[in-house]
C-alpha cells in the first residue's frame, strides 16, 4: 500500500523521536536494580545495597536504608544515593504500608545516604539530621562530591539533583515517641563522619548503626577520626541490640561479632600507619611495605583502601604530635 509523503514524514519523525528517547534513556539492563524490603523485627524493615563502590552499573545502590512502621506513620532511616533510589525506597515502603511518611532520620550526610531525600520531601516528611552536617552542606565539599557523582552516576545523578538540608538540626542526642514506639537518636560523631547518628528503636531492640559498621566490603574511612570511631563502636554494644542494621551489608543478629571486621580493619590501619608516622617513613614507602593481603580481594578495596591508609597516616601524625 502506498504511503503519502505527509504520512511518511510523520512516520520518520516518530521513528527519530523514538531513537532519541532510546539513546537518552537508561538501558533495560540498568533498570534491573531491585530495592526489596526485608523485615527484621516486628516494626522494622530495611533494604540492602550492593557491595562495592558506586557506579553506573549499580546506579549508586551501595548503601542500606530502613523504615519503621508505627500506628501513627512511618519513620525512615536514610534515603539511599540517588533521587531515583529514593523513589524506589518509597515504592518499597508503599508495598508494605500506605501510612504517611512522618520523618526521615539521616544518619550522616554522605552522598550514598541522602541523595534520595527528594522523594520523601515531596511526601511531606520532616528531615532530621545532626547539626555537625551543616559545615559539609554549606562548604565546598558537598558540591564537589555532587559533581563527582554526576560524572560517575549519570543519568541517575544530574544537574537537577539537589543537596537537601534537613528541616531540623539536632544538637547532641535526642529521643522521641511516635505511635507508641521510642526512638533514641544517639550522636556518636565525629567518627566515620562529623554528624554520625545511630538510631535505636527500643521496643524492637533494633539499631541502625549508619556507617559505623561495614559488612562484606572494605569500609570507607578517608579522613575520619578512627580513634573516635572505635570508641563509638563500644557505644553500639552498650545498646545491646537484638538486630543491627549497618550502613552497608546484611543485618546482624550478633552485633558484637559482626562489627569485628570494621573494628579490626581500623585497628590494622592505625597500627600500620601509626608505626610509619612514628618512624617518619614516607607514606608511599609505608603503603608499599604494608601487608594488605587480608583485604585485597574484598569489594571496594581498590576504591577505598589507599585513601583510607593516607587519611589514617595523616591522622596518626597529628596524634603523635599531640603526645609531644
Amino acid at each position: 500500500m502506498a504511503v503519502s509523503p505527509e504520512r511518511g514524514l510523520r512516520l520518520a519523525r516518530m521513528l527519530l523521536a523514538c531513537a532519541c528517547a532510546l539513546l537518552a534513556a537508561p538501558s533495560a539492563a540498568t533498570d534491573a536494580i531491585s530495592v526489596t524490603p526485608v523485615r527484621v523485627s516486628e516494626h522494622v524493615w530495611y533494604v540492602q545495597g550492593q557491595s562495592g563502590p558506586a557506579s553506573a552499573a549499580n546506579q549508586g545502590y551501595i548503601s542500606n536504608a530502613g523504615f519503621v512502621l508505627t500506628s501513627e506513620g512511618v519513620v525512615v532511616i536514610d534515603a539511599l544515593g540517588t533521587p531515583a533510589l529514593g523513589q524506589a525506597l518509597l515504592a518499597a515502603i508503599r508495598s508494605v504500608s500506605a501510612a504517611p511518611i512522618k520523618r526521615v532520620i539521616v544518619t550522616h550526610y554522605h552522598s550514598d545516604h541522602f541523595y534520595g531525600l527528594p522523594a520523601f520531601k515531596s511526601e511531606g516528611a520532616e528531615i532530621w539530621a545532626h547539626k555537625s552536617a551543616r559545615a559539609y552542606l554549606e562548604g565546598s565539599v558537598a558540591p564537589a562530591r555532587l559533581e563527582q557523582r554526576r560524572r560517575v552516576l549519570a543519568p541517575w545523578v544530574d544537574e537537577n539533583t539537589p543537596l537537601l538540608p534537613p528541616d531540623r538540626w539536632l544538637e547532641g542526642s535526642t529521643s522521641f515517641v511516635l505511635g507508641g514506639l521510642h526512638f533514641d537518636l544517639i550522636y556518636v560523631g565525629p567518627a566515620h563522619a562529623p554528624d554520625d547518628l545511630v538510631v535505636n528503636i527500643r521496643e524492637d531492640q533494633a539499631l541502625f548503626s549508619g556507617d559505623l559498621v561495614f559488612s562484606g566490603r572494605v569500609p570507607y574511612v578517608g579522613d575520619a577520626d578512627s580513634r573516635r570511631w572505635l570508641a563509638a563502636m563500644d557505644e553500639l554494644l552498650r545498646q545491646n541490640p537484638k538486630v543491627m542494621i549497618p550502613g552497608h551489608g546484611a543485618a546482624s543478629s550478633d552485633a558484637a561479632a559482626d562489627l569485628v571486621f570494621t573494628r579490626d580493619y581500623l585497628r590494622y590501619l592505625r597500627a600500620a600507619m601509626g608505626k610509619a608516622a612514628e618512624d617518619m617513613m614516607p607514606f608511599e614507602d609505608a603503603y608499599k611495605q604494608t601487608d594488605w593481603s587480608p583485604y585485597l580481594e574484598m569489594p571496594a578495596f581498590d576504591a577505598a583502601n589507599r585513601a583510607n591508609a593516607y587519611g589514617t597516616y595523616l591522622l596518626m601524625e597529628r596524634e603523635s604530635l599531640q603526645k609531644q
